[in-house]
């Protein structure tokens, strides 16, 4: 069992799955509507294929999450992107949902919102939680159901979303749970435990899940097309060291890049 923060690993050249191709059927979920008949909120298309739901890892994840990692998962540059980008879309006031959320939110600590519910698979970890309210403890690769009550402003997942098996499933429970205009924002670098991720995750590009996260919206009926926020490492200047310059010769960095993809229920507010 790790007790350190996954490490980031070099993407993989081998392609991601074709975009343009969505499975038709699977035996685990029933067939979703086909897309000129789903109704707001429901499930278009799947985006995974079966072999792009496998993790190496078999074990529930309850138990994989079982200890309590009190470290961050990725590093200040990107915490501080993430934080900016919340002050810039979130508003005070607001009620926020923070899925596969952990002892930290990275909200901005001058903006107070009505309420913070949490979410995640360690009870402990969402206890330190100092911006939470409340929180409950669910595993979504079991039952993707969100027993809430309310309807959010805004839904997070931070550095997570490369670990749900069945994503349309939490993304038309997204859905559900926003009110009109709220926002989604999911949040990713290149870290990942390894064996928790995701066949089509761990044999992606940068490139690609990104593209994978907007399919994620896309195929359930009303979000907004989705918006991508990318903030890679320097490429130079005088800010970036000996070791930036010999990590980019072999296609790594020294720090997180960030990603977001953004989406809206219905309609982005002006």
């Amino acid at each position: 069992m790790f007790c350190t923060a996954p490490q980031p690993l070099r993407p993989r050249p081998r392609p991601l799955w074709p975009a343009p191709r969505c499975s038709s059927s699977d035996n685990s979920q029933p067939s979703p509507p086909p897309p000129s008949t789903a109704a707001a909120g429901g499930i278009r298309r799947l985006v995974l294929p079966p072999e792009g739901r496998a993790k190496l890892d078999p074990r529930p994840d309850r138990d994989f999450y079982g200890f309590p990692r009190l470290v961050t998962h990725v590093d200040d540059g990107f915490i501080a992107a993430l934080t900016g980008l919340y002050r810039e879309r979130l508003r005070a006031g607001w009620d926020v949902l923070d899925l596969m959320s952990s002892w930290v939110s990275h909200l901005p600590p001058e903006v107070r919102f009505r309420r913070v519910v949490g979410h995640g698979l360690n009870a402990q970890e969402l206890a330190r939680n100092p911006r939470l309210d409340s929180f409950f403890v669910k595993d979504l690769n079991e039952e993707q159901q969100l027993a809430l009550e309310g309807s959010f402003d805004a839904v997070l997942c931070t550095v997570s979303v490369q670990y749900l098996q069945y994503p349309e499933k939490v993304f038309a429970e997204i859905f559900r749970v926003l009110k009109p205009g709220g926002v989604c924002i999911v949040s990713f670098s290149n870290r990942m435990f390894y064996e928790k991720a995701i066949g089509a995750w761990r044999e992606g590009t940068a490139s690609s899940r990104v593209q994978l996260v907007m399919q994620y919206f896309q195929c359930v009926e009303g979000f907004t097309q989705p918006e991508v926020v990318r903030e890679l490492p320097a490429a130079g200047g005088s800010s970036a060291s000996p070791l930036d310059a010999v990590l980019r010769l072999f296609g790594m960095a020294s720090s997180d890049p960030f990603n977001a993809v953004i989406s809206y229920r219905n309609f982005k507010p002006m």
